[in-house]
């Protein structure tokens, strides 16, 4: 066998985020996209759920010339219900989105297979395990259409499976298509984050703990076993920090191939004028909104902006401890500014607040501050939210006399919430400072888009990209003049990272603009070495890692 490194012909990546904005998997694969499209065009081949049927996927723009001959062959000699068209993304990919209701009638057979063959256990799937499943095997049979109709034995073909939903069609694929080299990618253990989320001690104790007992005592059997079998089966097993890794080894008894760490793009970031007057709008209207909220006006130079964002995983994101840093802050004496702090998590929102509206539509400048002043729209369940919980438990209510006020934006910012009306990366140049405390973070895409927009980040050695930035100092913990500050965080530090969080902010609230001005270029800096260019060489390690097994085990097989 040649010791040069393999490359694929073709590559198809399967995930329930392609088309599909949920997550940070979404971030993975949209700025990646163009970086392999440029290498492998219109051979690189994303595959997706196809929810929106007949509705506008403001995403996907269907072409009906595109592989329209195996496209006719797919619907009327596989069954198969795909559209295809180009991913409304960087680099213009062709993406698949199939139609997986109808394998639904397949189900049980289809259970009854993967356990015949993998040992899958799906006796105890319940809530979205059958969608995910019949999407992850529908995914895989658009692959064998593809491949028996365009391409042949002498074509290198990679098939990589993103998450747990796609894994029993990467084995269906491996025994149905032999020669397509697998390779898995789990961005996050399910048991791991169901350890985790539910308030257990994971890091002093995963040494300690057995993966199928605890999918077991969790509930999580079915999840559980299909991710684990995967990763004992396909060709190339990864994931995305070195973090989660000894997680994989641990609970799923299965060491990683190959750590493929997530990087960036960073073409739509603005520069010179324009990230100058973006980020001038975007605090002004910040401000505005403080005021319309609040009651209260906010000196432009006078106030220090800070946020936090992601998933609402409350403990995992570190969401708590951000508020209890606030809650300390508010009462420290070192802050030297007003601190307006965001709190950009989705909730379980039910509409925009019609009075902030009314404000927000007027010119006025407004010296009484609305009813509760905390957040931006009504939640469907207002009394048992977790961050107006803790508010509320920690006597934090926005008073005037409150050197930190809180404001709750739970929604998407996809431009049109009814109150911000803006996209996320619109308004994200306005803060001075992002918080990232997170306990559960396999990677984390939000303080590696902080710094991206010049913003300088607060997060922990519990994030993969904590861990990355660490090793730009040679393993010493990165600071804030670096422009990514990275707090210690273990299993019961909880008060620490809290104090940490606290005086990093009164001591940045202090700081003189040249002294800012560095730490926002050290921030762009780091952004820079997480860009893909330096990051893709890890898929080529994966694509020749998944070849050359696939090529040792069809030489077994035969």
């Amino acid at each position: 066998m040649t010791n040069k490194m393999q490359t694929p012909d073709y590559i198809f990546e399967s995930s329930w985020e392609v088309c599909n904005k949920v997550g940070g998997i979404y971030t993975v694969l949209s700025t990646r996209a163009k970086t392999l499209q440029e290498s492998f065009e219109d051979k690189i081949i994303f595959i997706g759920p196809d929810f929106w049927q007949d509705k506008e996927n403001p995403l996907f723009v269907e072409d009906k010339t595109l592989l329209a001959d195996w496209r006719n062959h797919a619907l009327v000699q596989d069954g198969l219900h795909v559209r295809v068209g180009r991913w409304e993304i960087p680099g213009r990919p062709i993406a698949v989105l199939v139609d997986f209701i109808p394998f639904f009638e397949q189900k049980n057979q289809i259970y009854t297979d993967m356990w015949n063959d993998f040992q899958i256990d799906s006796l105890h799937a319940y809530g979205d395990y059958d969608e995910a499943s019949m999407f992850s095997y529908a995914s895989a049979k658009v692959v064998e259409s593809f491949y028996h109709y365009n391409l042949s034995a002498k074509d290198a073909v990679v098939y990589q499976a993103h998450e747990w939903m796609t894994g029993l069609g990467a084995l269906y694929l491996q025994k149905a298509v032999p020669a397509i080299a697998t390779i898995f990618t789990t961005h996050a253990t399910s048991i791991g984050r169901s350890i985790a989320g539910n308030g257990k001690p994971l890091y002093d104790y995963l040494f300690a703990y057995n993966g199928d007992q605890m999918a077991g005592e969790l509930n999580i059997q079915s999840k559980h076993s299909v991710e684990k079998q995967t990763a004992h089966h396909v060709d190339c097993f990864t994931t995305v920090s070195d973090i989660t890794a000894r997680e994989c080894a641990e609970l799923l008894d299965k060491p990683v191939d190959v750590v493929l760490m997530n990087g960036f793009e960073d073409d739509f970031v603005p520069v010179g004028a324009a990230y100058t007057s973006k980020r001038k709008k975007a605090r002004q209207f910040k401000l505005r909104l403080a005021n319309c909220l609040l009651g209260e006006e906010f000196k432009d130079d006078e106030t220090l902006i800070i946020g936090t964002s992601g998933r609402y995983e409350f403990k995992n994101k570190g969401i708590n401890v951000f508020l209890e840093a606030l809650n300390r802050l508010n009462r420290d004496k070192n802050l030297k500014k007003k601190v307006l702090a965001f709190v950009n998590v989705p909730s379980w929102v039910g509409h925009p607040r019609e009075d902030l509206q009314e404000r927000l539509a007027s010119k006025e400048i407004f010296t009484t501050p609305l009813p509760c002043p905390l957040i931006t729209h009504w939640l469907h369940n207002m009394t048992h939210d977790q961050v107006l919980d803790m508010l509320k438990y920690m006597g934090m209510s926005n008073q005037p006399s409150d050197k930190v006020k809180v404001i709750f934006v739970p929604c998407y910012l996809d431009g049109a919430d009814g109150v911000v009306n803006k996209h996320y990366y619109d308004v994200l140049p306005c803060e001075d400072l992002t918080v990232y405390p997170s306990y559960y973070e396999p990677w984390g895409y939000t303080p590696l888009e902080s710094v991206a927009f010049k913003v300088p980040t607060i997060t922990t050695d519990l994030a993969g990209f904590g861990l990355w930035a660490n090793t730009l100092r040679g393993g010493a913990y990165s600071q804030l003049e670096d422009g990514v500050k990275v707090v210690h965080r273990s299993d019961y530090n909880y008060s620490e990272v809290a104090d940490v969080i606290r005086d990093t902010i009164a001591e940045f609230s202090g700081k003189k603009d040249t002294e800012i001005k560095k730490i926002r270029k050290n921030a762009a800096a780091v952004a820079e070495k997480a860009l893909w260019k330096h990051f893709i060489q890890y898929y080529y390690e994966a694509y020749d890692v998944a070849l050359r097994n696939a090529r040792i085990r069809n030489q077994k097989q035969n």
